[in-house]
């Protein structure tokens, strides 16, 4: 009846990540920390555990002499998210 939900997603700050990055096609650090109103050391984490899932990319480089991480989501990501979406929903609307 219940679908399981993806561990990984069930995170808040996994799943703003994830919800912020479906409606960019990229975000940096600082908007994604701004907007999830993260640490710096926890928003570290768990991108670094969304990368090792394979659900964004994590590009690294230098602007202005200042280190600048982008983030991108995957299509792993992508579908990852939408069936964490649906199996929210089976427990929301559960079916008879």
């Amino acid at each position: 009846m219940f679908e399981p939900l993806d561990p990984l997603l069930h995170s808040q700050l996994r799943l703003a990540v994830m919800s912020l990055l479906m409606n960019a096609a990229e975000a940096d650090f600082n908007l994604i920390k701004e907007k999830t109103n993260a640490t710096s050391g926890n928003l570290s984490v768990q991108l670094n555990k969304l990368k090792n899932a394979g659900y964004i990319k994590v590009h690294k480089t230098f602007k202005d002499n200042y280190p600048h991480t982008t983030c991108r989501i995957t299509e792993k990501g992508i579908d990852a998210f939408e069936i964490y979406l649906n199996a929210l929903r089976s427990y929301i609307k559960p079916t008879d």
